[in-house]
């Protein structure tokens, strides 16, 4: 399974260029594609979006293309006629009314800014950015499922610290809704009044029924094993992660919202810190 959570960047020279691509992931409910990149790249927005769907399902991805001209590069530049112009004129309006005026020299006007302008070229850039993409792909998984493998161990073992928990209280309902049933029915023998005692019974057994929570300890294990079993499978499964931990949640409320002892509250209270805990992380899986 994949955190979504990423970092992967590839770079290479193209025709004179030196291109650069990063990709950076971070969470979000849905699929959520940005790019930072130059005008120059703005058609291929839809074939880079569209080759990122391919791979990965949810989180908010940013790609970032960036060009510069490399230094063994043949780039030929030409000088901007008309700001040429412009400066001959100003300074022959500044050497009339200032007559020891020194006239511009040829590196002063080389070195103005604008001065030089870069020949462009047509170039297709679609197959470079593709590559440099194809490239930095792997990386962007291999980096989203290592955090994902580590993500799992740390539910896993959340999941394990349950286990035990629920092992340890097991053994103890029997004797805990024994020990309440006979302390409700010492309270009604010191009642002044006369009590139907078949009455009493009822009730007792009633109360008895509602304080049992063997039912949800049945559903807290079982949808533990389910998010074991869910841990085991490929693709998105983060969605699913996080409605089984809202159902742990509900059970754990139930559970201590049904407690008739401080050992029972003790235990749901710290299965709900686990809970939490592995609905924090949940939110990081695509």
């Amino acid at each position: 399974m994949n955190s979504m959570t990423g970092y992967a960047a590839a770079s290479g020279e193209f025709a004179g260029m030196n291109l650069s691509l990063e990709l950076r992931a971070v969470n979000s409910r849905y699929l959520e594609i940005n790019f930072r990149i130059a005008d120059e790249f703005r058609a291929l927005e839809p074939v880079l979006r569209e080759r990122l769907q391919q791979s990965t399902q949810r989180g908010k991805i940013e790609c970032r293309i960036t060009s510069s001209a490399a230094g063994s590069a043949d780039i030929g530049s030409d000088l901007n006629r008309n700001m040429l112009e412009q400066l001959a004129r100003w300074s022959e309006q500044i050497q009339g009314d200032i007559s020891d005026a020194a006239p511009l020299s040829v590196a002063d006007i080389l070195r103005w800014p604008g001065m030089l302008v870069q020949q462009q070229k047509e170039r297709d850039m679609t197959e470079p950015c593709l590559a440099l993409l194809d490239q930095a792909l792997p990386a962007f998984i291999a980096s989203r499922q290592r955090e994902g493998a580590k993500l799992a161990e740390y539910i896993i073992a959340r999941l394990d610290a349950m286990q035990s928990k629920i092992a340890g209280l097991e053994p103890m309902l029997p004797e805990l809704i024994a020990t309440y049933r006979q302390k409700l029915k010492l309270r009604f023998d010191e009642l002044t009044f006369e009590a139907d005692n078949d009455r009493i019974m009822q009730e007792l057994a009633l109360f008895s029924q509602k304080i049992d929570v063997g039912e949800e300890i049945s559903r807290l294990k079982a949808h533990m094993q389910a998010v074991r079993d869910i841990l085991q499978r490929r693709g998105a499964i983060g969605k699913e992660l996080d409605f089984l931990m809202q159902e742990l949640n509900r059970e754990a409320n139930t559970l201590g919202s049904k407690s008739v002892s401080v050992e029972t509250t003790r235990i749901a209270m710290a299965l709900k810190v686990l809970i939490e805990q592995m609905r924090e992380q949940v939110q990081n899986l695509e």
